[in-house]
């Protein structure tokens, strides 16, 4: 399916370019498409040079807490939760641990320490799959769950924000918290009905129930706080929290024995030869995501569906926020491109400006996700992987547009 795909970027992308030359005059577009290609695989090496000090480092401190037995223990904390939803993982896997971690990273924001941790869990998720070219079942649930954008504090998204001149900042973080919990739970279920899983087990729903509770708490705690002090709140809390884990496996390393500093360079060689791996299959997806905006294709397809939308006579407003939906899952800094766009052309806290914000906030880049991850593994057969991505990206959407409608109509 990966091939076709890719392949299919490249193909709209001519016709979408033929269509410029020959019906729109446009004589300069195959030198865009040129200069994309030459522009993408530079920004590709960019990121692989950040993700490799990421990478590097935090496989070290992983390293560290796998010789300490900490990753085995925290896995044992959803061990009744996964073994249900990754019925594949035996109890008590390193896996399950590092998911935890991946997970709890990107909650809290923590986007530095949740790549290397995912690409890490994706590893330990690789070594049970009997089909190494192939996602399993728990991979293909792991990558959906990391797509859906589970984070539950978007401080960036204020920040922009604010520079643009928001009156209240934070304006959004109620509809962003509703659209990615939507995204995140329709990702589960999409997974959940092609794999046959059983979401209703006492069990799951005990622990659905904890979540939704803990979600209410977190709603009522925060949404009160001004803007200042959200995001103050947030920067300590995910600081305090990274480096709190950070003495936590230091500090437990060394009381059952571990060469902590041994450890840390054993895991940070592994880290260097994870990142470089990935410069291939991130180079790949990235060129053709860049061939294709390039191209006018996704601008043909929002021209498209506003069409659509004045010819059914609904509200057209939405529409003029969704070049950040488009583009999300093909690149964030594009999309973070639009939505800065949007808030300058029609205001910040005018219904497109609001609205592209809530869309940034509440989905994922969903094929840089599937290339780093997939790609980190040399998983080629990606499945329903991608499908169930997309839905989840989808159901963020329309939340997103319709949560906004409610509180912004």
């Amino acid at each position: 399916m990966l091939n076709g795909i890719w392949l299919s970027f490249f193909i709209a992308a001519f016709v979408g370019a033929l269509w410029q030359w020959l019906v729109g005059g446009d004589g300069e577009v195959f030198a865009r498409l040129v200069q994309s290609l030459f522009d993408m695989a530079k920004v590709s090496v960019d990121i692989i040079l950040v993700l490799l000090g990421a990478m590097t480092l935090w496989l070290g401190f992983l390293s560290i807490a796998e010789k300490a037995g900490m990753i085995r223990l925290l896995g044992r904390v959803l061990d009744p939760l996964f073994c249900r939803l990754m019925p594949e993982v035996p109890r008590g896997h390193p896996a399950m641990g590092l998911i935890s971690m991946n997970f709890a990273a990107n909650i809290l924001g923590l986007d530095n320490a949740a790549t290397p941790i995912g690409i890490k869990a994706m590893h330990s998720l690789q070594s049970l799959n009997p089909s190494k070219e192939s996602a399993s079942n728990a991979q293909i649930l792991f990558l959906v769950l990391n797509t859906s954008s589970l984070t539950l504090l978007p401080v960036t998204i204020f920040m922009y924000r604010a520079q643009q001149g928001a009156s209240d900042p934070t304006l959004v973080f109620l509809p962003i918290l509703l659209a990615t919990s939507a995204s995140s739970f329709v990702g589960l279920l999409a997974v959940a009905l092609v794999q046959r899983l059983k979401l209703w087990h006492p069990t799951v729903l005990a622990y659905f129930a904890a979540a939704a509770l803990g979600l209410g708490l977190l709603i009522t705690t925060l949404a009160g706080l001004s803007a200042e002090a959200l995001a103050a709140a947030s920067t300590l809390v995910g600081n305090l929290t990274l480096f709190s884990i950070v003495i936590l496996f230091l500090g437990v390393g060394a009381l059952r024995g571990v060469k902590v500093y041994d450890a840390f360079i054993e895991g940070a060689k592994e880290g260097v030869s994870f990142t470089l791996t990935l410069l291939p299959y991130l180079i790949a997806m990235l060129v053709a995501v860049g061939v294709l905006r390039a191209s006018g294709v996704l601008d043909a397809g929002l021209a498209g569906v506003r069409w659509l939308v004045e010819g059914v006579g609904w509200d057209t407003r939405f529409v003029d926020a969704l070049p950040t939906a488009f583009i999300k899952p093909l690149s964030g800094g594009g999309a973070r491109a639009m939505m800065i766009e949007t808030m300058n052309n029609f205001g910040v806290d005018s219904f497109p400006g609001l609205l592209a914000a809530t869309l940034q906030g509440s989905t994922e880049t969903t094929f840089y996700v599937l290339a780093v991850y997939f790609g980190a593994v040399g998983i080629t057969r990606i499945r329903h992987g991608l499908g169930c991505a997309l839905i989840a990206d989808a159901a963020g959407i329309l939340t997103a547009i319709g949560v906004c409608y409610w509180f912004f109509g």
